[in-house]
């Protein structure tokens, strides 16, 4: 079968290779998945360039998360699942073989029905930007009423976050840099967008909230935002962190302010959310997808050997939505 691989870490047009690798067999209670479209993610970057880690295997096949159709299944798992259209997530998490390939081999659990409504590249997007918006607006309670922010509502993560909280009934807020990602979140859905080159961005929210504050804060960058988040912040509020730029950077947190607000810090790192708060969030994915109401942005579709410029357009911070790439394996 075709895959993009690499045998060492570095820049994607250096490293990042197209050739023909031996087809995956499924072990009990995993299935093999023919891949449509592949989903890339910041966690693929930062694999690649040893951001986080070095090699855990000789050849790695990358991506975590993506959408086909079941063609094999291994012992344990039911032929009823023969056929089954899917979306991917975590392929490649502990593995070497990810979704950047025809086809993959996956636990039969993390191979998760794609309805009908819903098209191979909105399966692709979802993976671990849904799973981590998830995680960061539930793991307190339910959102119906609430007061969200999502920090950088143009982004993968934050759109998803948008997407989720208005499907579940919540006022949403969110920031961006320029006009252009203000388009873009202002059809995600969210109530209220502000630029953040705007001076009061903190007394627009306490206007908007009418001086209530902010329940739940989803943020892509804490470190620049944490006065903003401390400020306007309702009492018992939480923020979730889910990104960080550098693997060393560190965090200074105003405790007294803190403990006045009596707000929670929680920080999500998707790999290590337990199993059971990712199939809460499935499930509420999946009532999401069936409305219709998940419909994420997409950058670029892009073909499985132009694999290097869909990373170096991620890596690049010029993307606007989710890149992806077209294995050409349907059929």
């Amino acid at each position: 079968m075709r895959a993009a691989y690499y045998n060492r870490q570095g820049p994607a047009e250096e490293v990042l290779i197209l050739g023909e690798v031996a087809i995956p067999e499924p072990a009990p209670n995993e299935v093999r998945v023919r891949i449509h479209v592949s989903g890339i993610n910041p966690s693929d970057i930062k694999a690649r360039t040893a951001f986080s880690a070095a090699m855990a295997f000789p050849q790695i096949i990358p991506h975590q998360d993506g959408s086909g159709v079941i063609e094999a299944v291994g012992d344990k798992v039911p032929a009823s699942r023969l056929g089954e259209r899917v979306w991917v997530y975590e392929a490649q998490y502990g593995r070497a073989s990810g979704t950047a390939a025809e086809l993959v081999v996956v636990p039969s659990e993390q191979a998760i029905p794609l309805p009908d409504n819903v098209s191979y590249e909105v399966g692709a997007a979802l993976g671990i930007p849904a799973l981590t918006a998830h995680r960061c607006l539930f793991a307190d309670g339910a959102l119906k009423g609430q007061r969200v922010l999502v920090h950088g509502g143009a982004g993968v993560v934050g759109t998803a976050a948008i997407l989720l909280a208005k499907w579940a009934g919540a006022w949403v807020a969110t920031t961006v840099m320029d006009s252009k990602q203000a388009i873009v979140a202002k059809a995600n859905g969210a109530d209220l967008v502000i630029d953040r080159s705007e001076k009061n961005i903190v007394e627009t929210l306490s206007k908007a909230t009418d001086r209530l504050g902010i329940n739940r804060i989803v943020d892509v960058n804490l470190k620049a935002n944490l006065d903003i988040n401390m400020a306007c912040l309702a009492q018992g509020g939480v923020i979730s962190s889910y990104a960080t730029s550098s693997a060393t950077e560190e965090l200074s947190i105003p405790l007294l302010q803190a403990m006045v607000h009596g707000c929670v810090f929680r920080f999500v790192y998707i790999y290590n959310v337990p199993v059971e708060a990712k199939r809460l969030a499935i499930a509420d994915i999946t009532a999401c997808l069936h409305t219709g109401q998940y419909l994420p942005q997409i950058a670029i579709n892009l073909r499985l050997d132009q694999i290097a410029e869909a990373h170096a357009l991620l890596e690049s911070g010029k993307a606007m939505g989710k890149v992806l790439v077209h294995t050409g394996s349907s059929r």
